[in-house]
């Protein structure tokens, strides 16, 4: 009801690690799925959902924050769901940027002007500025010639001071304070800056020309020097919007690149900022020369509206080359192989305003027998440096205009999806044309990303076709090493044939004996789609065949499910590409059981050195098939490879969520048990479910008190914790050699006797100051009050124990309580230290735990070798102790004994009676 009005927050700072853990309850065991919303829509939880009780995410980033939902379903009832907005805090550096009024700018930059010096830092939560002139702290109203605001348009991040009119006063180190108030233990953050009438924006000199035109391979240099600014500007480059070439070396102002080609061209900055003023900005542009794709075409005489060339008519010959930088670009024309020079009736000219820039024309012109021959466009850029390129046009009488056709068995091209295929368009035509492939039915790419591909022998070639390929293609031919006439051009249809699929895949379908039931099997997609052939088969056993025609499902019937019908069916869905399978596999296998892991009292001990097992567990949908006549329970000791195996009966039908039990008996102390369960049908054996049973001490109100008195070698399940420096040691006073340390550890156990045993640290050498030991009891499961109503309350348990602490070394005894449900976070309980004098005492805590539990007994070490710190009888029942401890705080004394008590009344009444005489 609460968090209805209120929103669940969980603040944590960047950079420390996020665990959330959801705590669920609910039988089947609920399956955990935690989503995450808020934030940008790339931002997922690591990349993908996370299917844990326990969200974990190491290092956590600013852009992580947001509400995370934990995600608890079953299949019973609606989904249980929780939320938690997690705001990640964080606090960067400030930065302090000074900006002069508008206009006011001199040779002094900052001398008699008025100057703001704004402070910007983000964070979350919103920060607080402060802001410091030496060791004066600033305020608004404080000084007359400064101000302190905040623009309207930052939101509050964003305090700006303005210093009116500078005074040699104003001349100092001001100091911002960022601030979000120690908020998950964030610290205040500080930037200075120091004012001076030096104080300018910074100013660069370029040392390099614009533009710098290489050749490639060479090595270009620029250097960018900074000419003014205080403080000291930083400086940096830039190239476009790209990244400089990996290659790039920066040394200081110099940026040298190595080896440069086409791909490093482009404008380079050098960049100047010191936080003054605008940033200083000088850029190159770097022209890397080159050469490349050279073309020709060639124009019949465009009066006579020719495709053909014909003596007595005037004909061009077009040459174009991409070149780099243009203006460099040269032509010059041969004539089999002899320069040619122009004239009246050959004329040469550089440009057309019809083209792109980069072209010449040969004007052949009153065409005669004699300009029949080879000529050659030479282009190559001024000085050199760049290979020339040469483009040979053949002008005869056999030159003839292109022709395009397309083979008739190419189109419509039937192929498969996944194969390889070759569109092709014949073209003749001399010299032959680049044909241009593009898709004729859509505007779409084409396989390279372009809207056109050239192709030089008219072969278009697919490779992996798709159905997304299917369409008709435009084959047409260029202008290019061709002629400029109108384009030919022609279709090809290209048909992808492909399978049907079909839904479902596989299914498996759970059914009794004499019932109904029905398959279906549907086509989403197929082509051709027109007629579709279906078949259905049990195994290898024709069951029916039919074709589809307009419909896009077929189904299979039964009436009665016998014996011979369970299996896998199939139904295959046919054209000519190949067929689409939909399989179903009918059993009459029962499902799995599910064990109930939450029972309440589940171990007990009726012997000594066994123990017992409540096991319970649910049948998952149990009307699905044939009545389970038993189950085949299987158990072995956790590494044995012997399973024992035995049948446990049911009489009438399993109910969905009914809880059925079972009790295991004979199981050795402290062994686990790894147990199988296997439901049995008509049909047979059904799915099997494992799980491990491991003991641990009960408390309970059937078994209501656990009691070690450590006569055992098994010390009752207690185990030592590896981690600390030394270990508990078990002993009586009748095999504990007393003779190094006489005046220190007990001398019998707690009961008197001497062959009696407990435990104790031995804090001889080589145990140093400081030095711990700590004892774990076994875990215990905690009972709830009302283990099977709505509300459950946590018990109260009194652990008790006796303890001997004598000699004039003693050090520290403790008691931790650790629970299941808080990992590495014991609760302080009890405590004692120093010497408690030659006798046993008891000691009694109340605990409430709520969760699984065990106790630590912790001795640690005193200054020297006289502190043998002993425990014995340690007790863990239900209820409260029937002598509360003294409380103070969660740390108490050891509990008096009533013969205590009545001593220190005896010693009162006495000094009392003392002072009255």
């Amino acid at each position: 009801e609460e968090e209805r009005y209120t929103e669940r927050v969980y603040t944590i700072r960047e950079g420390e690690t996020l665990k959330l853990t959801c705590l669920v309850s609910g039988h089947p065991r609920p399956q955990i799925r935690w989503t995450k919303t808020a934030g940008s829509a790339t931002d997922r939880i690591q990349d993908s959902s996370v299917f844990n009780e326990t969200l974990h995410i190491t290092r956590i980033q600013r852009h992580q924050g947001g509400r995370y939902y934990c995600k608890a379903e079953n299949g019973l009832g609606t989904p249980a769901i929780k939320s938690i907005r997690v705001d990640v805090y964080y606090l960067d550096d400030p930065i302090v940027t000074v900006h002069q009024s508008i206009g006011e700018a001199k040779e002094q930059l900052y001398y008699e002007r008025t100057v703001f010096l704004r402070c910007a830092a983000n964070s979350n939560p919103p920060v607080r500025y402060s802001w410091r002139r030496g060791r004066e702290f600033l305020s608004q109203g404080s000084d007359k010639g400064v101000e302190i605001y905040e623009p309207f348009f930052t939101q509050g991040e964003t305090k700006i001071l303005k210093l009116k009119n500078l005074r040699p006063q104003d001349y100092a180190n001001y100091t911002c304070t960022a601030s979000v108030r120690n908020v998950c233990g964030i610290p205040d953050k500080s930037v200075l800056f120091r004012l001076t009438n030096k104080t300018a924006s910074p100013t660069i000199k370029l040392l390099v020309e614009d533009p710098i035109v290489a050749n490639p391979g060479q090595t270009v240099i620029l250097v960018c020097i900074i000419s003014g600014g205080e403080p000291t500007p930083t400086l940096m480059w830039v190239r476009n919007t790209e990244e400089l070439p990996k290659k790039s070396i920066l040394k200081s102002e110099t940026l040298t690149i190595p080896a440069i080609s086409t791909e490093d061209a482009g404008v380079y900055s050098c960049v100047a900022s010191n936080n003054v003023g605008n940033p200083a900005k000088k850029s190159t542009n770097i022209v890397v020369r080159a050469l490349k794709k050279g073309r020709f075409w060639i124009t019949p005489d465009p009066y006579h509206n020719d495709d053909n060339i014909q003596i007595g008519r005037e004909v061009k010959i077009s040459c174009q080359v991409e070149a780099t930088p243009p203006e460099e670009l040269m032509f010059s024309w041969l004539k089999n192989g002899r320069p040619l020079r122009s004239s009246e009736r050959m004329v040469i000219t550089q440009t057309d305003p019809d083209v792109a820039p980069g072209a010449t024309n040969l004007d052949i012109i009153d065409l005669k027998f004699t300009d029949f021959g080879t000529y050659t466009c030479v282009a190559s850029l001024k000085n050199g440096g760049i290979p020339e390129i040469s483009i040979d046009v053949n002008i005869s009488s056999t030159t003839v205009p292109p022709n395009l056709t397309v083979p008739r068995e190419k189109s419509p091209l039937v192929t498969q999806e996944g194969d390889t295929v070759d569109l092709q368009c014949l073209v003749s035509g001399k010299p032959k044309p680049i044909i241009l492939w593009s898709r004729a039915d859509k505007e779409a790419p084409m396989l390279d990303g372009n809207m056109q591909t050239e192709s030089y022998d008219g072969v278009l070639r697919i490779v992996n076709v798709s159905r997304e390929m299917a369409g008709t293609y435009r084959c047409q031919t260029s202008q290019y090493n061709g002629f400029n006439v109108k384009p030919r051009e022609a279709i090809v249809e290209l048909i992808v044939l492909y399978p049907p699929t079909v839904e479902p895949v596989y299914t498996e379908i759970r059914q009794g004996l004499g019932r109904p039931f029905s398959l279906s099997c549907r086509v989403l997609r197929a082509h051709p789609s027109k007629v579709l052939d279906y078949e259905w088969k049990l195994g290898t056993r024709l069951l029916t065949v039919g074709q589809l025609d307009t419909r896009d499902e077929t189904a299979y019937h039964l009436r009665a499910l016998n014996r011979e019908g369970y299996g896998a069916y199939t139904c295959d869905i046919k054209n000519e590409a190949g067929a689409g399978r939909c399989t179903f596999l009918v059993t009459g296998k029962a499902y799995a059981p599910e064990f109930y892991y939450d029972t309440y009292s589940v171990l007990w001990q009726n012997k000594p050195r066994v123990y017992g097992f409540k096991l319970q567990w649910t049948q998952m949908n149990p009307n699905a098939v044939d009545r389970i006549m038993a189950y085949r329970l299987g158990i072995k000791q956790t590494g044995h490879q012997r399973w024992w195996e035995q049948e446990i009966p049911t009489e009438d039908n399993i109910q969905k969520g009914e809880l059925l039990t079972y009790n295991l008996t004979e199981l050795i102390k402290p062994e686990a048990y790894q147990v199988r369960l296997t439901p049995i049908t008509r049909f047979g054996e059904g799915d099997s479910t494992e799980r491990i049973i491991r003991y641990s001490a009960p408390v309970t109100p059937d078994w209501s008190k656990f009691h070690c008195a450590f006569e055992e070698d098994t010390i009752c399940m207690f185990t030592q914790d590896k981690t600390e420096e030394f270990d508990w040691t078990r002993h009586s006073a009748a095999t504990r050699d007393t003779k190094y340390t006489p005046n220190t550890g007990p001398s019998s156990d707690r009961t008197g006797s001497k062959q009696g045993f407990y435990m104790y640290i031995e804090t001889s050498r080589p145990r140093l100051e400081g030095d711990k030991a700590r004892l774990l009891t076994p875990s215990f499961n905690v009972a709830p009050k009302n283990p099977y109503g709505n509300v459950a309350t946590n018990p109260t348990y009194c652990f008790s124990f006796f303890y001997h602490m004598y000699g004039k070394h003693i050090g520290t005894l403790n008691v931790y309580l650790r629970q299941k449900s808080q990992t590495g976070q014991d609760t302080s309980v009890w405590t004692l230290s120093g010497n408690q004098g030659d006798r046993w005492r008891q000691a009694r805590v109340n605990i409430n735990p709520t969760s699984s539990f065990q106790m630590v007994l912790e001795g640690i070490r005193g200054s020297g070798i006289e502190g043998d710190i002993a425990v014995d009888d340690v007790t863990i029942e239900e209820g409260e102790c029937r002598e509360p401890p003294p409380s103070s705080n969660i740390r108490s004394l050891a509990s008096p004994t009533a013969m205590h008590i009545w001593q220190l009344w005896l010693t009162l009444l006495l000094v009392l009676v003392g002072l009255r005489r």
